[in-house]
């Protein structure tokens, strides 16, 4: 099952997907003699897989006259409101190579849930965010609330997946959001330099970098349209993930790239933070480059770029954003 929201006359409606349209639950509900739809995704996954079952069964049995085009839709984020997004930082092997030290686990942030956009809405970019890319991610959902959870639980821990485009400001992110200090000799400690490289024994230089603007910034998380549930998804560590500027390829990837896979990163986010239904976990950037797009995702600069962004993962559908300068006009 494809579940996505819309906004319909100023209201988040729940939609399922059924024969390349888009069903409106709560009349589905009603049109099946069901009482009590869930109205938004949270009410939903929070009610469990027996709702699931009922969603399912009216869905299917409903009339495709109460069925919308997709091409008409107004499109939130399927998931508007988890209460945390959960982003993993260099989850792909081919970038992670770089890293002077591997720490052995995820490296996890936290986009705002207020920078999520959903299909076909803008990512829009303000002059000061400087150099911006794309990052095209698997994103999971989760499903129950848990916590300390093994790494066979975290499989069952998951509701669905998602497409997320994982918009990141390195101007922002190296401008802003960046922080370098040196340490006083009687204040530093060696959890301040084992995770780099000293260039001699006089480098006692610590680096700090805050996610905050270059990760969570309006628009900077591009999600959906659909969450596939989990059932429909044999392996969600073998995903083919592809993205296009305006139709040109810039990466050809496959989520087993990964270097911490899904059921992992699950289980050791779960060691730190409880883990509540509708939270969103984004697993990691898919980054090999094609054609004229070496590097993939990094040859793509959105402060500089016009076009659509579109990414397809194996199995979840395309996510597709366009370009916008906020200064775009006042350059005119």
């Amino acid at each position: 099952m494809k579940l996505g929201t819309i906004l319909q006359n100023n209201k988040a409606v729940l939609v399922a997907e059924r024969d390349g349209k888009a069903v409106p639950v709560v009349q589905a509900y009603k049109v099946a003699g069901l009482e009590d739809a869930p109205c938004t995704f949270n009410d939903l996954v929070e009610a469990g897989k027996d709702e699931l079952a009922r969603l399912t069964t009216a869905v299917r049995q409903a009339p495709l006259d109460i069925a919308l085009e997709l091409e008409h839709l107004n499109w939130l984020p399927p998931q508007p409101r988890p209460s945390k997004v959960i982003g993993v930082a260099f989850n792909n092997m081919g970038i992670r190579k770089s890293a002077h030290k591997d720490p052995g686990v995820p490296n996890f942030f936290f986009k705002a849930p207020s920078c999520l956009t959903g299909h076909n809405q803008p990512i829009v970019m303000e002059k000061h965010y400087g150099e911006t890319i794309p990052e095209l991610e698997l994103g999971g959902v989760i499903g129950k609330r848990c916590k300390h959870i093994s790494v066979q639980e975290a499989k069952e821990a998951i509701f669905g997946y998602t497409i997320i485009n994982d918009v990141t400001s390195h101007g922002l992110k190296f401008g802003m959001d960046s922080i370098a200090t040196t340490r006083e000799p009687h204040l530093l400690r060696s959890h301040h330099l084992a995770w780099r490289n000293r260039k001699g024994e006089d480098d006692n230089d610590v680096y700090f970098v805050y996610h905050a603007r270059s990760k969570a910034s309006d628009t900077f998380g591009p999600m959906g349209p659909w969450i596939t549930t989990a059932d429909e998804i044999a392996d969600p560590n073998s995903l083919d993930v592809k993205g296009w500027l305006d139709g040109k390829p810039f990466a050809v990837d496959n989520t087993s790239s990964y270097r911490f896979k899904i059921e992992e990163v699950v289980a050791e986010a779960s060691r730190y933070f409880t883990l509540e239904p509708g939270d969103v976990i984004c697993f990691g950037t898919s980054a090999k480059g094609v054609g004229e797009f070496p590097n993939g995702h990094r040859n793509v600069n959105l402060h500089q770029r016009d076009g659509t962004i579109t990414i397809e993962i194996e199995g979840l559908g395309s996510l597709a954003n366009p370009i916008q300068r906020s200064w775009a006009k006042q350059d005119v």
